[in-house]
């Protein structure tokens, strides 16, 4: 039998019926991988969970490529790392999750929606001496590829799963099925999700819920079960982990993020450069990074000649590399950063030092920021002082992590209100829509206007910090974060106008209007009211559904007011 066609033979367990199969698996997971290597053909794909899975050449071949580190290490036994691939084209989302109203991405937080183009790798990788193998390793990755940026909750489900099947218990055949009876992610819930025996408790955020909110808390009848594994969040990264060795170019990588720059992070393992990546992107929330970034990149990827060429300015993307190979081939980008084994000290900061571009030439190059970039705001001394003061103390790295996550957050805040602000001015006035008409455009965005607004409602009123906000502002304006930041906000104040139109439409007299208008006016009024509660109810407009019912009854009345041939068509439309 084909080792790709090996997994189970049972459709997934739609106990409910009316699901298709493996509808609440395909929720969570795209698939689930596992790479090995192979003497002639390199790493190869060994098995792939469920067996009906639509993956392409390239993507398992990309797949096999990011599931092991990129040079060859001595290093023996676990690490964990992710990675995220591009979609090949053509190739739809697996199963129904897309369908309809996408409940999922409507309630998340925006930096948590899933991503419809791209695919999440989330990687488990064993090497071990083994004399039985010709080559003296065995070298194996489990992989759960998936659409959604949780990757806290993924690492600690291969925590249980892949050291099992590396004892060669055949269990993922079962984890598959165990996961198509889990619930399906929602946004503002807490879940229950059994898996070989363990339950991982985990709340998935909610775009409603305060920024910084509590973690997940086991309520008193929960005491009395087997203890779940509770994950204080599903996503975030250990910040202080992943930037301790940067405290002093905090300001400037967020600079850097915000404006969408071409950053590499060289590290000396996928896991650290996978985690560093993350935590660059997640430095802006609530802000969505709207840039590409690869938490993992190799040579062996599609996109590296894309990527790499010289007859063109860099992209706009983070790539985190391990190749020492790379640091020759980024001669060239603006910015780049070489992470090494550092050791804690309050001296920290000195041993990654800002550096000229000019120095990274040899593969003997020191950890540093290499790059020329001037930043907008003066440095915040006083949040060094205070990480480094938490050092000195031993100050607990969770504490570290929420001080800067905290820090980080309202400096986008402080950012991105003044924007908000602006953006509300853009809206139609309320009494200016009427029942009967279209409702009026919403503004355009006039860069000029909205900076001077900043005079008096600009970021000086949330944070402390000096520079040129103006000149910040103006770059962000050619960045790819602020195109698809008012993108979406534009989608959003449109949806609103409808909401705010079709709720003045259900308040109207209706029947009223229809009395001195020709059948003609009366049914082209009767079919954009059935379109706009499909798209109501579609979109998730937030109407009330009595109001959505009271609009329902009123165009029922409606028909029911004209002669029978075209009450007939209307009701059998």
């Amino acid at each position: 039998m084909d080792p790709l066609c090996r997994a189970d033979s049972r459709r997934g367990p739609s106990e409910e019926g009316s699901e298709p199969p493996w509808a609440r698996f395909s929720a969570w997971l795209e698939c689930v991988c596992v790479v090995t290597f192979d003497l002639e053909l390199g790493q190869a794909l060994e098995a792939v969970y469920p067996q009906d899975v639509k993956l392409t050449e390239k993507e398992k071949s990309s797949i096999c490529y990011l599931s092991f580190p990129d040079s060859y290490s001595g290093a023996l036994g676990d690490t964990q790392f992710s990675f995220r691939l591009r979609q090949s084209v053509g190739r739809g989302p697996r199963g129904v999750w897309f369908e309809d109203s996408d409940a999922y991405n409507r309630d998340a937080p925006v930096t948590m929606q899933k991503d419809q183009s791209h695919l999440y790798g989330y990687v488990y990788f064993r090497q071990v001496k083994d004399d039985t193998v010709k080559r003296g390793y065995f070298q194996k990755s489990v992989v759960l590829v998936s659409r959604l940026p949780l990757v806290r909750l993924f690492q600690s489900v291969l925590q249980v799963i892949a050291p099992e099947y590396f004892k060669l218990e055949p269990c993922l055949e079962e984890v598959c099925h165990e996961i198509d009876k889990w619930p399906t992610p929602t946004p503002g819930h807490t879940l229950l999700l059994p898996c070989m025996g363990e339950v991982i408790k985990v709340r998935i955020p909610s775009k409603d819920d305060k920024l910084g909110g509590s973690p997940v808390q086991l309520n008193p009848e929960e005491s009395l079960r087997p203890a779940p594994l509770v994950l204080p969040s599903c996503h975030e990264q250990d910040f202080f982990q992943c930037f301790q060795s940067m405290l002093v170019h905090v300001q400037m990588l967020w600079e850097l993020m915000l404006l969408g720059e071409p950053v590499v992070v060289m590290a000396p393992s996928p896991a650290v450069c996978s985690e560093t990546v993350l935590a660059l992107v997640s430095s802006v929330a609530p802000l969505k990074y709207c840039c590409d970034f690869r938490p993992y990149f190799t040579i062996h990827d599609s996109e590296f000649k894309e990527y790499t060429t010289r007859t063109q300015a860099p992209p706009s993307v983070i790539l985190g590399v391990t190749n020492p190979f790379f640091l020759k081939t980024f001669q060239c980008w603006p910015h780049v950063i070489r992470l090494g084994e550092l050791k804690m000290s309050v001296d920290l900061p000195k041993q990654l030092k800002m550096k000229k571009l000019a120095k990274l030439k040899t593969l003997d190059a020191k950890p540093g920021v290499y790059t020329a970039y001037k930043t907008f705001l003066h440095k915040d001394k006083a949040l060094v002082r205070r990480l480094l003061k938490g050092i000195q103390r031993k100050r607990p790295s969770e504490v570290q992590s929420a001080i800067l996550r905290r820090y980080l957050l309202e400096l986008t805040q402080s950012f991105i209100i003044p924007l908000e602000r602006y953006l509300v001015s853009l809206m139609p006035l309320q009494r200016s829509i009427s029942p009967w008409k279209t409702p009026p455009p919403i503004s355009p965005f006039n860069q000029e206007e909205f900076i001077a607004t900043l005079e008096h409602a600009g970021p000086q009123l949330t944070s402390v910090l000096k520079g040129d906000w103006l000149g910040l502002y103006r770059r962000f304006f050619r960045s790819v974060n602020f195109d698809g930041w008012y993108r979406l906000r534009h989608r959003e104040m449109t949806q609103k106008v409808e909401s705010l139109h079709l709720q003045v439409i259900c308040d109207a007299d209706l029947l009223s209007w229809t009395r001195d208008k020709s059948e003609v006016e009366i049914v082209d009024l009767i079919l954009k009211l059935r379109e706009k509660l499909i798209q109501a109810r579609r979109h998730q407009l937030g109407m009330r559904a009595e109001l959505l019912e009271k609009l329902e009854l009123s165009i029922q009345s409606i028909i029911s007011s004209l002669p029978q041939d075209l009450q007939a068509l209307l009701h059998r439309d």
